[in-house]
């Protein structure tokens, strides 16, 4: 029957509200939590409804803040549904030379949160999309003078999330990694050709048994990381719409080659 493949994440992302990883971050690893501060507005005009603003007082950590100085910088980015403390829980298994800063989406969505609405799954508006991005890029843009280095992981929608920051500026990350995710489609203006010149370092995770993300776009995103990046695929024989530790190795090495 073969071995018993243990996950560290599961996620029902587009479709559903994932479940969380299933790791206790606090037993795993220490966290940090930024001191309180004041909040800018957003700039996003794309809805009044939705605040397109990193909540710095609640990302987490896994430095306290006087010894983050000189460090790369791993910023992480969680699955519909779950919140800044889930990839925590990878923590232990990637570099420790790495800072991580684990962002929480600004969209509530059911017992947690999501970086932008859902619509089709796989295939989210665009709009939205860059909006959140927009987002993202004014709070790394706040700490990106303390690390000399810069790298994106998220996992489902986060993954989506950590392809589109690198079409928003592919010369300004280390990597992405997309763990169960996908590339957002609907982009025509020259962000990909900028991608393509750059050809920026790329992982893909992704399960052969993955019930959540179409395989139309598995196959579009596979497409496109080999058109435009420098890109590392994997596909994982039995792993489910989740992370392993298998999986987990192969993004450890992937890092430690940046």
């Amino acid at each position: 029957m073969g071995s018993r493949r243990r996950t560290f994440a599961s996620s029902s992302s587009d479709s559903q509200p994932e479940s969380g990883s299933g790791v206790r971050s606090e037993a795993m690893h220490r966290v940090y939590q930024s001191p309180r501060r004041v909040r800018r507005k957003a700039r996003s005009l794309w809805t009044a409804s939705v605040v397109h603003v990193i909540d710095a007082d609640i990302v987490q950590w896994t430095r306290p803040a006087d010894e983050r100085a000189g460090t790369p910088l791993l910023v992480t980015m969680h699955g519909v549904g779950s919140n800044e403390r889930d990839l925590l829980g990878l923590a232990p298994a990637l570099p420790s030379a790495w800072t991580i800063a684990s962002l929480r989406a600004p969209m509530p969505w059911g017992p947690g949160f999501s970086w932008y609405p859902l619509g089709t799954p796989g295939s989210p508006a665009l709009e939205p999309v860059d909006a959140a991005v927009e987002g993202v890029l004014d709070w790394i843009d706040s700490v990106a003078a303390d690390h000399p280095r810069i790298g994106l992981l998220g996992f489902s929608q986060g993954g989506s999330m950590a392809l589109q920051l690198l079409r928003a500026r592919p010369g300004a990350f280390a990597f992405a990694v997309s763990l169960s995710g996908f590339v957002v489609p609907g982009v025509t203006d020259s962000r990909d050709g900028a991608v393509a010149t750059v050809r920026p370092r790329v992982f893909l995770g992704h399960g052969d048994l993955d019930p959540v993300i179409p395989a139309e776009a598995t196959a579009r995103t596979r497409a496109w990381a080999a058109a435009h990046t420098d890109v590392t695929d994997r596909t994982y024989a039995g792993l489910p719409h989740a992370v392993s530790a298998e999986e987990l190795a192969d993004v450890a090495t992937f890092m430690n080659a940046s």
